[in-house]
């Protein structure tokens, strides 16, 4: 029997906390471990109890969610860490992911997407909230493909996207080959006639792009 996910929650507004402790309360899978109104008190809650996931908005006040997502990747690297957040822009976004974030949920879809993001990422993989995802992708697709022709999903071969699928969900590529069925040097090249149609360059490009077209709706 698969054992229930482990969640820490962080968030100075009470209103809210409660809001997502009662959202999380409703997944049999899910259980709450742990609960915090600040960063250092977050940081504390996650030391003790050491969660599978830890839920905290980005903007506490003592330790934001950035700083603390550095923390637990020097000290807990099996903790994954997933921010909500009110902040839509790219900028946020890259700092979030740099800082080993792995899920990044907007506060305005958190009922919506966070149980889903928990789940992507207890798996191994990366969420970036779709709405921010798409414009995100918008934005590479520019600077990517100045000169080109639009290149949507239909342009990618089957094989194409069961890879970068799976690779937006972390798996490497040997985790893909068996999954698959093929060898790993099918699985880079697949991997590279992906990224090449669609002009994505990094691991986070993948993502934002998965997020676009729904392939980590359904985890």
């Amino acid at each position: 029997m698969t054992a229930n996910t482990r969640i820490v929650l962080a968030d100075d507004h009470p209103i809210v906390l409660n809001g997502l402790r009662n959202l999380l309360r409703r997944e049999c899978d899910l259980d709450l471990v742990g609960e915090a109104s600040d960063g250092l008190a977050a940081l504390r809650v996650i030391r003790e109890k050491r969660p599978d996931i830890a839920v905290v908005d980005i903007s506490m006040p003592e330790l934001n969610g950035i700083l603390l997502s550095r923390r637990l990747a020097n000290e807990m690297p099996s903790v994954r860490l997933v921010v909500l957040t009110l902040h839509e822009d790219r900028a946020y976004l890259k700092q979030a992911l740099d800082s080993g974030v792995r899920g990044y949920v907007l506060k305005r879809s958190a009922a919506e997407n966070l149980v889903q993001a928990i789940r992507a990422v207890v798996i191994g993989g990366l969420y970036v909230d779709p709405a921010i995802a798409h414009r995100m992708f918008d934005a590479t697709s520019r600077r990517a493909g100045r000169g080109r022709g639009t290149v949507a999903v239909s342009d990618l071969t089957d094989r194409e996207i069961d890879v970068l699928k799976q690779a937006a969900l972390g798996f490497t590529n040997k985790d893909i080959a068996r999954s698959l069925a093929i060898g790993i040097k099918s699985v880079e090249t697949y991997k590279l006639r992906g990224t090449e149609k669609l002009g994505l360059k990094t691991r986070a490009d993948i993502v934002r792009y998965a997020s676009t077209q729904g392939w980590l709706a359904n985890i």
